[in-house]
């Protein structure tokens, strides 16, 4: 049996024997790119029923079709990790996207807070830059981006069974993420991350978030990070401690 050349992200559910016509970029990429050929293996996967080995058709000039020839991984779920983030600048967005979709984040949650600079968001770029992530680092599903949302309307509606994970830059006093997250690991089954803007947070949105029962103020160290690499670190961290552990996602 052939060798898949890549894997696609496909937005329909697959099936077996199941005819896909590739079509745009997604062709572009397969035809220009990979210069796949007649009964080349391509895998695909749906987020939702698992990978599945199709075989390469036809190719013509706007679409390459495949025909879905078996599974080969069932669906797995993934551990419940948020990301909340206050939007910057595209290139460090991009990379925060590309290797929290690798860390195994479930959601991302952009926020406008009192310093962000940026509250527009090129919605279609984040999600195919996370499909690109997904793709490549052979997860079975793409994280959902949810549209932007003020910070205060976000923390007040944050359910009390997820974890916050606060890496507050203010107290260098805090307990290590590590420490932390180690004497809750069995207090929570959803995670989430909450990272500010290049700035930081305000006073007001600081205590705002200090307020929440459910939060986990915590030290990355004594530097002050950027916040892509702060964001990075933290789902680092997160995905070491409860990766094992795979809740079902609701």
């Amino acid at each position: 049996m052939k060798k898949s050349k890549t894997r696609l992200f496909i937005e329909k559910k697959i099936s077996q024997n199941l005819l896909i016509y590739i079509k745009e970029k997604q062709h572009h990429f397969l035809k220009n790119v990979l210069r796949v050929k007649l009964n080349d293996a391509i895998n695909v996967f749906d987020g939702a029923t698992g990978e599945w080995r199709s075989q390469v058709i036809s190719i013509s000039k706007d679409k390459t079709a495949l025909k879905i020839e078996k599974k080969i991984r069932e669906f797995e779920t993934q551990p419940d990790i948020w990301l909340i983030f206050a939007p910057i600048k595209l290139f460090r967005l991009n990379i925060i996207i590309q290797k929290a979709v690798e860390l195994g984040v479930s959601k991302f949650i952009p926020c406008k807070t009192e310093f962000s600079n940026f509250d527009k968001l090129n919605y279609k770029n984040l999600e195919l830059n996370a499909i690109e992530a997904a793709q490549q680092c052979e997860r079975l599903d793409v994280p959902k981006i949810e549209k932007i949302i003020n910070l205060n309307t976000l923390i007040k509606e944050l359910p009390d069974d997820r974890a916050i994970v606060f890496c507050d830059e203010s107290d260098i006093n805090l307990p290590s993420i590590y420490d932390e997250l180690k004497s809750n690991l069995n207090n929570y089954l959803k995670w989430s991350v909450i990272i500010g803007p290049e700035g930081g947070f305000s006073s007001e949105e600081r205590e705002l978030i200090k307020k929440q029962k459910n939060v986990l103020r915590v030290t990355l160290g004594s530097r002050i990070l950027r916040s892509d690499t702060a964001a990075i670190s933290s789902l680092f961290c997160i995905q070491s401690m409860v990766d094992k552990r795979q809740p079902v996602l609701k």
